[in-house]
């Protein structure tokens, strides 16, 4: 778990600077699953979340739009817990 807070603080830090890959591992610390994965894009679903994750690669980084997308459906996981 301690990897998964380290993605998180570095995405939350700078969302251009993120992996490709380790937008994807961020995205199954919080329960994501690759749904279809076509071309340079991944399709992450998670029970619950009405919205899919579509990260997309480009010279081995993640898109920055995409991944505050990815951060924002993890806030509103996370908020969700503490009820």
């Amino acid at each position: 778990m301690a990897k998964c807070s380290r993605l998180l603080t570095k995405a939350r830090q700078s969302a251009s600077n993120l992996r490709f890959d380790e937008a994807c591992q961020l995205a199954e610390c919080y329960g994501f699953e690759l749904a279809r994965e076509r071309g340079s894009h991944r399709i992450y679903k998670a029970p619950g979340v009405r919205a899919l994750v579509n990260l997309q690669e480009v010279k081995g980084m993640a898109k920055a739009y995409q991944v505050g997308q990815l951060l924002a459906l993890i806030e509103e996981l996370e908020s969700d817990k503490g009820r």
